[in-house]
């Protein structure tokens, strides 16, 4: 395995030590898993919305920082992330990146999704 590649996945492995006891003590199965899920955008994506239903939301964060990582410019999984970390208390910070990507095209659905937990003005149309 790549040094990086190593180094991030043992960084990684801290929030499923936490939530998983030991599974990472046991080998880097689950950060390899989250690994595969976030290649692309979409799947990070379908990830994070599925821990977010579980309640996971730190993970959930987690793995769209990955994506975001990897795609820096990919708004959907930004908008996302804005959401969460709203939904987590940091509000100035979820302000912070709304602001950024005010006057992007999104489905309406999608923004408010977003901005919700919030209460932000919609506008992100």
């Amino acid at each position: 395995m790549h040094p990086k590649i190593l180094r991030a996945s043992l960084i990684l492995c801290l929030p499923f030590s936490i939530a998983a006891g030991n599974a990472c003590a046991q080998g880097l199965g689950p950060v390899d898993q989250l690994a595969r899920a976030t290649e692309t955008p979409s799947g990070g994506i379908a990830l994070a919305r599925k821990q977010t239903a579980d309640g996971a939301l730190v993970v959930a964060l987690a793995t769209l920082e990955r994506v975001i990582l990897n795609n820096p410019e990919h708004e959907e999984a930004r908008l996302l992330h804005a959401g969460l970390l709203c939904r987590l208390d940091d509000r100035s910070g979820s302000l912070v990146e709304f602001d950024a990507l005010r006057g992007h095209t999104f489905a309406p659905s999608l923004w408010e999704e977003a901005t919700a937990p919030c209460n932000a003005s919609k506008g992100g149309n």
